[in-house]
């Protein structure tokens, strides 16, 4: 069985207070996109993971679909070994979710492939289990987003009459780090409330708080997001903690994006 997990973008992103656990909290709105990886799922006879497109680094045994399996497989002993297969499109450590993204369409797979009879609820509790982007993607509609994100309410928001487009500029930023420099501060207007108005109020009003300290350490990503505005951009941003960032543009605009092509991942 296949399925193709999706990616991100974070409309606004406010740091509001860090917590006694050493999370942080904060308000965003997620939003998702059609750029997307590709997961399979075999019964096998035992357990294997492989992954092709973009290199995934690390440990597989760290990969968030092995950990997605194990979560399961801890409540139903009798989940069957699977030879799992990552095919990895969507840039790793650019605020895309990419792969919180494929452990919760592991979650939902397993769930589906094998019968499980998880509802959703208790999918979302055990995608919060594998990280705070992930109960996201178990709704993956236009959510409201607060506590650690996992918080997680359903928002009227519809983007379809605009265009957008993702740049990605090969830099791979720790979301720890990129948490460590921000300055928690719970004021000023909610991101929900700034949503509501006229888009092109957006570029004054809709801020993401990870956009100081990463533009001080990459100052290329400030030069991003300037050219997507002087490409016609209503609005741009750095999506999550980066390194990516995206402009919204009017639908039956023709941008000027000879600045930022050779780094566009998503155009639609």
């Amino acid at each position: 069985m296949v399925i193709f997990p999706n990616c991100k973008i974070n409309l606004g992103l406010k740091i509001l207070r860090k917590r006694e656990d050493g999370y942080h909290d904060l308000e965003t709105v997620f939003y998702p996109l059609p750029l997307k990886d590709a997961l399979e799922v075999i019964r096998a006879d035992q357990l294997q993971f492989t992954a092709t497109g973009i290199p995934v680094p690390g440990d597989p045994a760290a990969n968030l679909c092995i950990k997605a399996y194990h979560l399961l497989k801890n409540d139903f002993p009798d989940l069957p070994p699977a030879d799992i297969h990552l095919h990895k499109h969507i840039p790793m450590g650019a605020g895309l979710g990419g792969g919180s993204s494929d452990g919760a369409a592991m979650l939902l797979l397993l769930n589906k492939q094998f019968h499980l009879q998880l509802d959703t609820p208790t999918l979302l509790r055990y995608a919060a289990r594998l990280g705070s982007d992930c109960p996201f993607f178990i709704i993956n509609k236009p959510c409201w987003g607060r506590g650690r994100g996992e918080q997680l309410q359903p928002v009227e928001l519809d983007l379809s009459a605009y265009s957008i487009i993702v740049v990605h500029p090969d830099i791979h930023i720790s979301t720890a780090q990129a948490f460590s420099l921000c300055r928690p501060d719970a004021g000023g207007q909610s991101v929900r409330t700034i949503l509501s108005q006229d888009i092109r109020s957006w570029a004054t009003d809709l801020v993401n708080d990870f956009e100081e300290p990463v533009f001080s350490l990459y100052p290329t990503l400030g030069t991003l997001k300037r050219q997507l505005y002087d490409a016609g951009a209503w609005y741009a941003s750095l999506t999550g903690s980066g390194s990516s960032l995206f402009g919204i543009f009017e639908k039956d605009g023709t941008p000027d994006t000879r600045a930022f092509a050779e780094k566009i991942v998503f155009c639609g």
